[in-house]
């Protein structure tokens, strides 16, 4: 299985999320944790799957010194929605205008994901389709009070209560809009 087609690399996982370190848990991958600061500005110009696959190249980059068999995987998850990208609120301000501005309507989650070696890199992404429903003032409010979702691209997570009341369907995989589409992570460990 995966586990021993991955037991010749130290697999890096750049990542300080609690849902992606779950993922890859569950496909039952050894990995370490490192995660490394970085400026995450990209050029106005970018748009969509542009953003995500600049900004987890970006990330990458800051893993220097690799030895021969570390493998690193960045990522970057942003909510698109009316050519604009949304992503982490920094405050209930923000996540409220945010959440404000997809409600009702239909937004893009896209994630991009590098896999990065001595020998190579590869960058991937994966877009959902999500559609929320109107929602009300309070249901923001509350949902922002007892959930901060200031970790979350777009102000939300899917798998918490917002998304049990909020989403009326997605098109494509749940699992990147939880921040990794593990399908495609998983096809291309397989290739290695």
């Amino acid at each position: 299985m995966l586990s021993e087609k991955l037991s010749r690399y130290n697999i890096i996982l750049g990542s300080a999320s609690p849902r992606r370190q779950l993922f890859f848990n569950e496909l039952h991958i050894d990995f370490t944790i490192q995660v490394k600061e970085v400026d995450e500005v990209y050029p106005a110009e970018l748009q969509g799957s542009e953003i995500t696959d600049y900004l987890a190249d970006l990330k990458s980059k800051a893993f220097t010194n690799l030895k021969e068999n570390d493998l690193v995987i960045t990522s970057d998850t942003i909510v698109w929605l009316e050519n604009k990208a949304l992503e982490k609120p920094n405050n209930e301000a923000e996540a409220f205008t945010m959440l404000k501005k997809i409600s009702g309507k239909k937004h893009e989650v896209i994630t991009s994901i590098s896999l990065k070696s001595v020998h190579f890199q590869k960058i991937i992404n994966d877009t959902t389709q999500v559609f929320f429903k109107e929602l009300s003032e309070e249901e923001i409010n509350y949902y922002i009070k007892n959930y901060q979702p200031f970790d979350k691209a777009g102000g939300y997570g899917i798998q918490e209560w917002i998304g049990f009341i909020a989403i009326e369907k997605i098109e494509g995989s749940y699992f990147n809009v939880m921040g990794l589409p593990v399908h495609k992570l998983y096809k291309e460990l397989q290739n290695l």
